[in-house]
Order: structure tokens, then C-alpha cells, then sequence
């Protein structure tokens, strides 16, 4: 098993993946998301701002959906949402 520090690294890259994966799929709608996995692309702006919250961090949920979304969520609603 690897050390806190290389666990950590190698959950920001899966992070990152995750989050090019959904960038370069925006066909892909979050119903969609959220039927399949369960969770969607907004569910993940939530948890990003819980996990800076429980580190004693403050970020707001639009600063959090900007992360995710690669861009201010009202952009990307509406290029991409159908």
C-alpha cells in the first residue's frame, strides 16, 4: 500500500480524469448521470464543497459547480443542457 501523501496524489488525478471525462462528454446530461450512477455532475460541486468544509475551508457552491463544470454553471447550462 502506498503512503497518505501518494494515495492522495493518485485521488487528485482520478479526480482530474473524472472531471475531463465529463468535460469531454457533455452530451452526456446529468438525468442521465444521475439515473445510472446515482450522481451527477452537481452532486460532485456538493461534495467538493463539503470536503472544503470539513477541512475548515469556505466555498461557495457556484465557485464549486465552476470547478466542475469547467466554466460558471449558467455557461455550461446553456451550451450543453438540453
Amino acid at each position: 500500500m502506498t503512503d497518505d501523501d501518494t494515495r492522495r496524489d493518485i485521488e487528485a488525478a482520478v479526480f482530474r480524469r473524472l472531471l475531463a471525462h465529463l468535460d469531454d462528454n457533455k452530451a452526456v446530461q446529468n438525468i442521465d448521470l444521475m439515473n445510472l450512477a446515482g450522481f451527477c455532475r452537481n452532486c460532485l460541486a456538493k461534495w467538493y464543497v463539503a470536503a472544503a468544509e470539513e477541512r475548515g475551508e469556505v466555498l461557495d457552491y457556484e465557485s464549486a459547480r465552476e470547478t466542475i463544470y469547467g466554466m460558471p454553471y449558467s455557461e455550461w447550462k446553456a451550451r450543453y443542457q438540453k
